[in-house]
């Protein structure tokens, strides 16, 4: 298995493997390696003709053989993306893989299952790809790794950022590359061209991430401030979160702080994070966050099933969590 600074490395250096498949929690970062590395094998005017992306959820095996077997009518290289390829079933895989053999350095065909999807490392699925393919594991950035990306793209900017401002941007961001690409490109845009930013600049201008979000609401939430829970949940539907994703972030969380209170490392790539998680872990019993954990695992099946809207799923945790009344 592979990780995607090799990858950078093969690609810059010219180097291409026949066979590709992409997983991890970044569906960002796939999107953008898929882009990458097919720019590089292909020439631009052969782009539109010989790139060729196949939804795996909606597309037949058969038809993707289809695909596979036919050769491009102008140039000689071709780019195949096949999406959702966890979604078919192993004797369709075995045929699709079959077909790319004997391997054709002209042809690169890249496989990828979105994070949602994504099979874990030690499956029968994921150690039939190794065999076939070079497979690339896409995880959030590590703080060191936020913080070069923040560095790099305010550098070239001629923009300055104060330790304090990088720092609370990191917590923020939270290695999710997509957000980095887009709260840097609206903070220089605020500053502009050799400007300095703040700690109020990223405080006023950068989403609430998860994961400072979430840590606010578990403050609320331990202090029994019900309409302050409420009013954070209305505010991140209204940013356009949905009540599903926000769910998971609050069972993550929660989750974490049992873990950590116990010994246990976060939940994802937030080690450097440890320090904060314990100083709110301390404020509650194993009881008092078993019990929470159990509360939303039952709003979450809940939003699954048909009855009260997802929002007012969401409405009536908050005030299980913090202890009022349901009117």
């Amino acid at each position: 298995m592979a990780n995607p600074k090799q990858l950078l490395q093969d690609v810059i250096g010219g180097k291409f493997k026949p066979v590709y498949y992409f997983f991890g929690s970044e569906d960002y970062r796939i999107t953008e390696a898929i882009r990458f590395i097919s720019h590089k094998f292909l020439p631009d005017e052969q782009f539109l003709t010989n790139f060729r992306k196949i939804d795996g959820k909606k597309t037949k095996s058969g038809d993707i053989l289809t695909e596979l077997a036919m050769i491009p009518m102008l140039g000689e290289k071709q780019v195949f993306v096949i999406t959702d390829f966890q979604s078919f079933r192993p004797k369709e895989i075995q045929k699709i893989l079959s077909i790319l053999k004997p391997v054709d350095p002209n042809r690169m065909v890249i496989f990828s299952s979105p994070s949602s999807k994504a099979p874990r490392k030690g499956s029968a699925f994921i150690k039939n790809m190794n065999k076939e393919a070079v497979v690339v594991e896409f995880n959030k950035l590590t703080r060191n790794e936020t913080n070069v990306q923040i560095q790099t793209k305010l550098k070239k900017e001629n923009i300055s950022i104060s330790n304090e401002a990088k720092n609370f941007l990191a917590d923020l961001l939270a290695g999710n590359r997509g957000a980095i690409e887009t709260e840097l490109a609206k903070l220089i845009d605020y500053v502009g061209k050799d400007g300095s930013i703040e700690f109020t600049d990223v405080k006023n201008l950068v989403n609430g991430f998860e994961v400072f979000t979430v840590f606010e609401i578990a403050d609320y939430v331990v202090a029994r401030q019900t309409s302050k829970v409420l009013q954070m949940l209305k505010q991140l539907i209204a940013e356009g979160n949905s009540p599903v994703v926000l769910m998971t972030l609050l069972q993550q969380h929660f989750s974490t702080l049992y873990l950590v209170r116990n010994g246990k490392p976060p939940i994802g790539n937030r080690g450097w994070m440890v320090a904060k998680f314990k100083t709110q872990a301390a404020k509650y019993s194993n009881q008092q966050l078993e019990h929470i954990i159990m509360q939303i695992a039952e709003a979450d099946a809940n939003l699954r099933r048909f009855g009260m809207t997802p929002v007012m799923t969401l409405e009536v945790l908050a005030m299980s969590l913090t202890g009022a009344k349901a009117k």
